[in-house]
């Protein structure tokens, strides 16, 4: 693995992009349009109001997302199988990019078990799990958090498998708001895939 070109990381990612189908955004060609991205925002970025592990009420998109580099994933903090894993494996990734995160760089994990998971009980998974600056946990109203699960692309087709909420922490999105530049990875992939996936969105656009 370590023997991978830089420009066979960039091929892995942008496959793994594609194949993700993640959010459906409009082609390069319409990158430069301010109307692209109002459609983007109206359709994939509900502005729902959230609270965060620190007790502070933010908007979704215009607090969190416009204008930065992000990442989104989904969890709950009673969960016994993957998201303990994916964590741990987020915070190699936070450690990697240094201190970019909080700087031009955020971290969001949005919990799908908001009834339990309050701002005192995000706030005491934060610290036990050393999450540091530029990561912040996110609950908010049930009806709220569902409908950015579904807008996120955190769904499942089968309704059976859709109801397990454990089904839906495996990936991280990761993206550009303001270059319209997103994708999807594995959240349980190479802390330093998951880095150089993460930093292909913030590429300059080309000609």
């Amino acid at each position: 693995m370590a023997n991978i070109s830089r420009r066979a990381w960039l091929g892995i990612c942008s496959v793994v992009t594609m194949a993700s189908g993640l959010l459906g955004f409009p082609s390069r060609r319409s990158w430069a349009s301010d109307s692209a991205r109002e459609s983007i925002r109206e359709r994939y970025f509900p502005n729902v109001v959230l609270t965060t592990h620190e007790g502070r009420q933010v908007r979704f998109y215009d607090d969190l997302v416009k204008d930065k580099l992000v990442t989104l994933n989904v969890f709950y903090t009673s969960c016994q199988v993957t998201c303990p894993a994916i964590t741990a494996n987020l915070v190699r990734v936070r450690e990697l990019l240094g201190d970019r995160v909080g700087r031009d760089l955020f971290m969001y994990s949005i919990t799908l078990d908001p009834e339990h998971d309050t701002p005192e009980v995000l706030k005491e998974y934060a610290a036990s799990h050393n999450l540091g600056q530029g990561w912040l946990l996110l609950t908010g109203k049930r009806d709220d958090i569902e409908l950015l699960r579904r807008t996120l692309g955190f769904t499942w087709a089968d309704p059976v498998r859709d109801a397990n909420k454990d089904n839906h922490t495996g990936n991280l999105r990761y993206g550009n708001e303001p270059l319209m530049r997103w994708g999807a990875v594995p959240a349980l992939a190479h802390a330093s895939w998951i880095k150089t996936c993460i930093l292909y969105a913030n590429w300059p656009t080309r000609a």
